[in-house]
């Protein structure tokens, strides 16, 4: 009997009991940045990271994506994953003896661990932020393990010494959208993937501060016009200007921001 198959964008996917990438292309720049995604869901990516540039420097071999199914791993004929958690409760605990399988057969293949972070998406962990997108960019790739449930078993996190990082404060059904928004946020910052390097330098979060407004043609929108400064075209006049906005919108917006960036000024 013939094994099920899918269709998956460009690519068609048969079902497999071994470990894969999904995305597997023939081009594939050596050293290139990966990202290992160990998932329940693994026809979820590569989403949104499909898309516009991170899509085609995914499609160039810039950056590699390995979804891995942690079904795979599972145990009896339903390939079962989870179990209740000890001490009672409601919800299912990911299990330590799987989740482990996974995070071995991810680590195949990977350097040092000071080069190759071990991630657990989790609302308990340090929020994501630039600083933190720059620092896994730096790396030569990441494995993120996507919960499920109630969680994983937290010996599996202390076995492994497995970094906790939460997207926001709230939670979401399990990590790949997580994963996908932290992998976007990352691959942007790689060499070559956004063409220009000034766009990084002077977004939001860059400097530790919110980016300044922008505006393009028309000139003049239901009544509303542009900045004349930006329209004069003394570039030490807009650096000028575009500064004391980001200053101002942090103080507003985002005053938690503005404090840490005058701490570090002092």
């Amino acid at each position: 009997m013939s094994t099920p198959s899918k269709s998956h964008g460009r690519k068609t996917i048969t079902a497999s009991l071994t470990p894969r990438d999904l995305m597997a292309e023939p081009t594939r720049l050596k050293g290139a940045w990966a990202a290992k995604v160990i998932t329940l869901f693994p026809d979820a990516f590569p989403g949104v990271l499909g898309a516009s540039l991170t899509g085609k420097a995914l499609q160039e071999g810039k950056w590699t994506l390995d979804p891995i199914d942690l079904r795979i791993f599972g145990e009896g004929k339903h390939r079962n994953v989870d179990d209740t958690p000890y001490g009672g409760g409601a919800g299912m605990v990911l299990r330590a003896d799987i989740v482990g399988k996974a995070l071995d057969f991810a680590s195949r293949g990977t350097s040092e661990r000071a080069k190759w972070p071990v991630v657990y998406l989790s609302p308990r962990g340090k929020p994501f932020d630039q600083a933190k997108a720059a620092e896994w960019a730096q790396a030569d790739g990441i494995t993120l393990l996507c919960g499920r449930f109630e969680g994983v078993d937290q010996r599996v996190l202390d076995f492994y010494e497995i970094e906790e990082i939460s997207l926001g404060d709230f939670v979401l059904t399990g990590g790949e959208i997580a994963a996908q928004a932290m992998i976007d946020a990352t691959v942007r910052l790689l060499p070559d993937v956004l063409g220009n390097a000034a766009s990084t330098e002077e977004e939001s979060f860059s400097d530790g501060m919110l980016e300044h407004p922008q505006y393009t043609r028309p000139a003049e929108w239901k009544g509303l016009g542009v900045p004349e400064v930006l329209t004069s075209g003394d570039h030490g006049k807009v650096d000028i200007w575009r500064r004391e906005q980001s200053e101002a919108l942090t103080k507003t917006r985002r005053p938690d921001l503005w404090a840490k960036r005058k701490h570090v000024d002092r």
